[in-house]
């Protein structure tokens, strides 16, 4: 069995005391005192030591925290009196060059002015700013170092940081990763200025003063000179960008794994160069275009032509527009195939560097070039039109010309008899009189037709006119824009169109005495010169379809006025029922019943508005309804109590079963004191209604029943003070429980 050696060693104990103590020796006894004497002094002396160094320490932290808060003090004050101190604005110069570098054709537009004055003052804005955070730096970095210590704001928000601490840092790592800081992007820049800075894809500056030139003809030259220059820039520009971005000595500088984005870093930038130049290159060649500036304009060459007996315009309008137009192709298009670095170097599918205009710049290059073309090509047109199209005087004056021509050489002798000749002319004679007739017949039925076109185009109009004159009206909107219309029609169509009349009537004068009419144009004739009288039965169809309407009108507008005092009557009665509403428990369905009721009162305001619209239309005394006015004023109390009794209980059963940390004592004391205030009010407001009601009453029932109800007990309470009695002492019971 085991035993534990406690149990054995208090054995031992027990068992030694059976035997005498031998008492202690005496010297050694004092040294034993002195010792314990000496090791307490000691412990003394440390303990007091370690609270020494303790209240110092405490004491160093202490004062060293005061010490941060006075010079954070003395921080925050400095840094507002540095950044509201006045700061020196941009000198005016800085602004002009500004200005200067914007192109002037930007300037010249009120919107494009205004633009450019926001910029200046942007810029004016954005200098001021650094100015004043610069001084703050300086300012601040100067009084730190004064003051011993180091520029260590407390946060970052409200400080700006010590550039001299992360600035090392930040430039290390832009230097790492921002590809384009490496030297060879320097270097690219540089050639590419050099290569593109007076570069234009199509130069047509001399163009006006070389004369005319041929639309086709330039359009294949700047076709050519644009593939031209592309070669040019892709055998010279090109490979020296190749070259120095695949040299050794760049990609020794480049990590392998950041090579990817250094190469993506300078397709940018061959993209950002050649989007430059076509920019440029789109904008010069519609400065060609514009209208302000008509000595720069390009001249074209065109011709009238007479081929198989038809006059043509060479080229057409549309021909050269679309020239012009594949000359802006032309430019936009080049360049558009030029590698990325990673593509040039696998070799493998082509991928090309973004080059392309962009489409703000193409939209407006196609609209101002447009513009331009159709502008100055329309007296062209108008000039070739005048070739074509002749007056009716012109054409009878030349089939009377041809007419006597063929009648003149008809008359010629038709034979000549000379000494050994006996000359027959008859067979020309007959030729040249047939071609002369030939001619007027020609003339005389175009004359037919341009006749028949037109005497077509003056009975549309009457069937027009008779059409709208005959139609009934729906709305007084449509009554008077008829009514409009064909008073303009009595006043001015009428006498344009009998002008019209008389010069057909002219013409067909001249057409029965020179040709035999048709049937299907005696026919027209007749109902052309029908037509004046047509339409005056028209007009007289118009008055009594007028009438017709009017009288509807007038009808339906009696019944809308009656239907709209059934509809108030309707609602004054739905506005009696609300002083009896009372019930805590319904106060959802009273605010929805008088949103209701507001609903339908405003309908009946719009129909008020279009009862007196109609009724101005029909010359009637325009009617009032001041029911409108009293529901509403009656309304808006009921639909105020309600709403504010609603907002009471949802806020209530907010605070009452929400989370216990949302709430704040302070913020709830002040909306139950608000809710007790206009709860107050609204009570007031409703006691003295209810006192007003009363008094009426009296002075209705007269002087015996007046006095006879002074000495009766006061009328029982409305049920909206006892609404309002209500809720404000459950307000207050709500503000002394849990609030207060």
């Amino acid at each position: 069995m085991a035993t534990s050696p406690g149990l054995l060693k208090a054995t031992a104990v027990k068992e030694m005391s059976k035997f005498p103590v031998l008492p202690p020796i005496e010297g050694t006894q004092q040294r034993d005192e002195v010792a314990q004497a000496t090791a307490a002094k000691d412990e003394i002396a440390q303990r007091i030591r370690v609270q020494k160094k303790l209240l110092l320490h405490r004491r160093s932290k202490v004062q060293q925290q005061q010490l941060h808060e006075i010079l954070y003090m003395n921080y925050m004050f400095l840094k507002r009196c540095v950044e509201s101190s006045p700061g020196v604005p941009i000198q005016q110069h800085c602004i002009d060059s500004i200005v200067a570098r914007v192109p002037h054709k930007l300037q010249e537009t009120h919107k494009s002015k205004t633009l450019l004055q926001e910029l200046c003052k942007e810029v004016s804005n954005d200098f001021h700013n650094v100015i004043v955070r610069h001084t703050g730096i300086a300012v601040l970095l100067f009084e730190c170092e004064q003051c011993l210590i180091p520029y260590s704001p407390p946060s970052v928000d409200t400080v700006l940081k010590n550039p001299q601490k992360e600035g090392p840092n930040s430039e290390a790592l832009m230097q790492k990763n921002l590809h384009v800081l490496h030297p060879v992007m320097q270097t690219i820049l540089d050639i590419g200025y050099v290569t593109f800075s007076s570069l234009i894809l199509v130069d047509l500056a001399e163009c006006r003063a070389s004369g005319p030139v041929d639309c086709k003809g330039l359009q294949n030259k700047m076709a050519v000179q644009c593939k031209r220059t592309e070669d040019r820039i892709m055998n010279t520009w090109f490979p020296k960008v190749i070259s120095l971005l695949t040299s050794k000595e760049t990609l020794r500088r480049v990590k392998e794994e950041n090579q990817d984005s250094f190469f993506r870093c300078a397709s940018t930038l061959i993209s950002n160069q050649l989007k430059s130049v076509l920019h440029k290159s789109v904008e010069e060649f519609v400065g060609l275009f514009d209208p302000s500036n008509g000595q720069r304009l390009l001249i074209f060459r065109m011709a009238l032509t007479f081929d198989d007996e038809k006059m043509e315009i060479y080229p057409t309008l549309q021909d050269l527009k679309a020239a012009v137009f594949e000359i802006l192709y032309a430019i936009t298009n080049t360049l558009q195939k030029v590698q990325t670095i990673q593509s040039w170097l696998v070799q493998g599918a082509s991928i090309f560097v973004d080059a392309k205009v962009a489409d703000h710049i193409l939209s407006w290059a196609k609209v101002t070039v447009k513009s331009t073309l159709c502008k100055n090509l329309e007296e062209p047109d108008k000039h070739f039109q005048n070739y074509e199209e002749h007056s009716f005087e012109e054409y009878t004056k030349q089939v009377e010309e041809f007419r006597s021509l063929s009648k003149e050489i008809s008359s010629l002798p038709a034979k000549a008899h000379f000494t050994m000749v006996h000359l027959d002319c008859e067979e020309l004679k007959q030729g040249l009189a047939n071609k002369a007739k030939n001619y007027a017949e020609i003339l005389l039925k175009k004359l037919i037709i341009s006749h028949r076109e037109q005497n077509l185009q003056i009975c549309s109009e009457f069937e027009t006119i008779s059409e709208k004159a005959v139609k009934i009206p729906e709305t007084t909107e449509e009554m008077t824009e008829l009514i409009g219309y064909i008073h303009l029609i009595k006043t001015s169509g009428i006498a344009q169109l009998n002008e019209k009349i008389k010069e057909a009537y002219c013409r067909l004068t001249y057409l029965l005495h020179v040709h035999t009419i048709e049937p299907e144009d005696q026919e027209l004739n007749s109902t052309l010169f029908l037509w004046p009288q047509k339409i005056l039965h028209a007009f007289e169809l118009h008055d009594e379809v007028l009438q017709k309407a009017k009288k509807k009108g007038e009808q339906e507008l009696i019944a809308r006025r009656e239907r709209l005092i059934v509809q108030l009557e309707k609602l004054g009665r739905r506005i009696e029922e609300f002083p009896l509403c009372s019930e805590l428990d319904m106060m959802q369905q009273y605010i929805k019943d008088v949103k209701t009721v507001q609903k339908l009162l405003q309908e009946a305001e719009e129909t008020i508005v279009f009862i007196n619209k109609q009724e101005d239309f029909y010359k009637w005394e325009q009617t009032c309804y001041p029911e409108v006015d009293v529901i509403r004023d009656s309304i808006e109390p009921y639909h105020k109590v309600f709403g504010l009794v609603l907002k009471w209980q949802r806020t209530e059963n907010r605070w009452m079963d929400g989370s216990f940390q949302d709430l704040d004592g302070e913020s709830m004391e002040g909306k139950v004191d608000d809710f007790l205030r206009e709860t107050f009010k609204m009570l007031k407001f409703f006691q003295q209604k209810q006192n007003k009601t009363e008094q009426e009453m009296e002075k209705m029932a007269g002087a015996t029943k007046r006095r006879a109800s002074v000495d009766s007990p006061r009328k029982q309470e409305s049920p909206t003070v006892f609404l309002c009695s209500t809720v404000m002492e459950q307000i207050k019971e709500f503000k002394v429980v849990y609030v207060v």
